[in-house]
């Protein structure tokens, strides 16, 4: 869509706020501390009939040497360059400031349209006082005041700047398009798979665990299918978490896991499957997600012939009876299986929403059913008749029988298991039931 505008501007002016204002939901974190978003954040809105994707990005500051801003600066060129408008955010309360006239001369040279836009002007006094950034002489000659919080002002912002769009955009450029979340503990190398399949820095990568904080969607084609990779802030014990930036953090890579199709949840090879992954597993399930588990770090391990084998075992038994799920092991320093990682996730992506025929299940199912019939409960006989599957969207099949309220759990898990031998639904949980006929 070639419709898009970039929020920029120093740390803490409400960019964010503004961000979610326009997307017409709270999908970036606000926070009155300063540089709270890091990344590139995309989002899709609407205005006068036109559709555009709009990009929040973090606070741009100068001649700093913290690791944090300068890879901040690098995400912030990256969003002008895909811009075709610029919404510089500057805030009424604090007035102009020598971090604003920095960033003013960085966007001089860029040659698109800049809109001031200055926030937190809420009262009739404050509107007055956005006049002192005329001082700045970059943009329109107009200064655009608004309330991000509330909304006030930005409907006439708005309207200016659907007049830079040549087309309608697309509604929701997103619908339909299979979404891969990436999920894990702090600090195991998910912001650097998602780098390294792209052959970019779309996330800013440091040794420190919390780095990211947003869930950043990204866009991705492999073999001709498009698909949106999300990269999630690390998940930690409920109990470790003690800053609210965190927690936000936490809530929105929970909320990634449930809007997503199938979910990659990294391990770092040098600690194995903890219960935080297996409870992440859990979830995945709970929710109907398709699950791989990545093994990554696997360069940081002393290996031998069996060292996979013996890891997988491990793991295996950890997992329960969840041994459908498929492991791969990966090294983002020496890139190893990292695209066999994204075929394996699109691989069960389609195990996801594979349909079988009735003929085909009742063909295949029905043979083992009459080797291996459902036990007798009080003196009764179960009779499936025949098997289908569900219009849904993740595999659920229906047994008709005649006393579907006498079949119990283990007979359900046979069942499960030849539906799997039979059909491929590697790392897809399967849902059974029961009808009467």
């Amino acid at each position: 869509m070639s419709n898009i505008v970039a929020i920029v501007g120093r740390p803490n002016v409400g960019k964010s706020t503004f961000f979610n204002r326009l997307i017409e939901e709270r999908k970036a974190i606000e926070d009155n501390v300063s540089g709270v978003t890091r990344d590139r954040h995309y989002g899709h809105a609407q205005w006068g009939g036109k559709f555009f994707s709009v990009i929040d990005t973090g606070g741009y500051v100068t001649g700093s040497d913290d690791v944090y801003e300068a890879e901040i600066r690098k995400q912030v060129n990256l969003a002008l360059d895909e811009a075709s408008v610029i919404l510089f955010v500057v805030d009424c309360i604090d007035g102009l400031t020598d971090l604003d006239k920095e960033f003013a001369n960085e966007l001089r040279s860029a040659k698109k349209p800049i809109y001031l836009v200055a926030n937190k002007a809420d009262t009739q006094e404050r509107m007055f006082m956005a006049n002192e950034f005329y001082e700045l002489g970059i943009g329109n000659e107009k200064i655009f005041p608004i309330a991000a919080v509330s909304g006030s002002g930005t409907g006439d912002l708005l309207d200016e700047l659907i007049t830079h769009f040549e087309d309608n955009g697309e509604e929701n450029p997103d619908l339909g398009i299979p979404k891969i979340a990436i999920l894990g503990r702090p600090n195991v190398g998910k912001s650097s798979f998602l780098n390294a399949l792209l052959g970019s820095e779309r996330s800013i990568v440091t040794n420190e665990a919390g780095t990211t904080r947003d869930a950043i969607h990204t866009h991705y084609t492999l073999y001709g299918k498009n698909f949106i990779i999300t990269d999630t802030a690390g998940i930690r014990k409920k109990s470790r978490v003690k800053e609210d930036i965190e927690f936000y953090s936490v809530m929105r890579s929970l909320r990634t896991l449930e809007d997503s199709d199938v979910i990659i949840v990294m391990v770092d090879a040098t600690r194995g499957l903890e219960a935080q992954d297996v409870n992440l597993i859990s979830l995945g399930i709970k929710n109907n997600k398709g699950i791989m588990i990545m093994v990554n770090k696997w360069d940081l391990i002393e290996k031998d012939h069996k060292t996979m084998d013996k890891f997988k075992e491990n793991m295996m038994e950890k997992l329960g009876e969840n041994k459908w799920i498929p492991i791969i092991f990966t090294s983002m320093i020496t890139k190893q299986r990292i695209f066999q990682a994204i075929e394996l996730a699109v691989e069960v992506y389609d195990n996801k929403t594979r349909k079988i025929s009735t003929s085909k299940l009742n063909d295949k199912i029905l043979p083992e059913i009459e080797r291996y019939p459902p036990p007798a409960y009080k003196g009764k006989y179960i009779k499936i008749k025949y098997i289908t599957q569900l219009p849904t969207k993740n595999p659920v099949f229906a047994f008709f029988c005649n006393l579907p309220q006498y079949l119990k759990a283990p007979y359900t898990r046979y069942l499960e298991n030849r539906l799997r031998e039979h059909f491929d639904f590697q790392g897809v949980p399967i849902k059974i039931t029961y009808k009467k006929k």
